[in-house]
């Protein structure tokens, strides 16, 4: 015969066992919804989004019953631009999950970090959904290609603005070489005019020493008769003494 009072007790130890662990794991999941909840985003809010559902729920005007049409160019502009923002967004995401993973592993980053990335690649994955299902509604099939020209617009415009950071640039530089070149320039003509003043000088001193010379040179040949006229009369005198002598 079987022992029921036996039994129960394993019974309600299973029993207790996973209800407590299914109380455990519902305070737990709660905690960590309300927990992620209160996680900054990500990524800034969506302008572009807001715009294309404010154009396609626009409130009718004081007065008026029914709400003004809004064509379907500029609902499709708006879409698109939504779109392109979108692959701003899943560049991003794509680009930092695994440099992302790899930190969490290492430890140097948080779990909360780690669960906002999360949350923003599930808000990314459902605003692709949403931009799919509103492209198709424009128009059959658009939903295939949307997000082709929208990558397309995307990298036109970070080609436009390297375009413009490099004119920037070379406008920068041009005013730079300018200014550069003037100081060259006048450092050059200071140096030219330096040296015309060093190699004037020592020409100026070569003539006064040539005019030097040369008035010595005339006060030479001056005093050559004279000389000449002493050194007769010294001749003259030596020939008379000598007469003496013999007289």
């Amino acid at each position: 015969m079987v022992d029921w009072v036996s039994l129960t007790v394993p019974f309600a130890y299973l029993g207790i066992l996973v209800g407590s662990l299914a109380t455990f794991s519902s305070l737990y999941r709660k905690r960590k919804a309300a927990k992620s909840s209160t996680l900054e985003p990500w990524f800034g809010p969506h302008v572009q989004r807001d715009i294309y559902l404010s154009l396609l729920h626009l409130e009718p005007e004081p007065g008026k019953d029914k709400s003004p049409a809004v064509p379907d160019g500029v609902l499709k502009a708006a879409l698109l631009q939504r779109a392109v923002e979108d692959i701003r967004r899943i560049l991003e995401v794509r680009n930092a999950k695994q440099p992302l993973s790899n930190l969490l592993q290492r430890g140097s980053v948080g779990d909360d970090l780690w669960q906002r990335f999360l949350r923003a690649e599930k808000e990314v994955e459902a605003e692709l959904r949403d931009v799919v299902e509103e492209a198709n509604a424009l128009q059959s099939g658009w939903g295939q290609t949307i997000f082709q020209s929208a990558n397309e617009m995307h990298h036109n415009g970070i080609l436009r603005e390297k375009l413009n950071a490099i004119q920037v640039q070379g406008k920068s530089d041009k005013e730079w070489w300018q200014h550069e070149k003037a100081s060259i320039q006048s450092k050059f003509m200071k140096e030219l005019d330096d040296g015309e003043k060093e190699n004037t000088k020592p020409a100026a001193t070569a003539g006064g020493e040539k005019m030097g010379s040369d008035e010595d040179t005339v006060l030479v040949e001056s005093g050559g008769p004279a000389a000449s006229g002493a050194a007769s009369n010294s001749s003259k005198g030596g020939t008379a003494k000598r007469r003496k002598g013999k007289k």
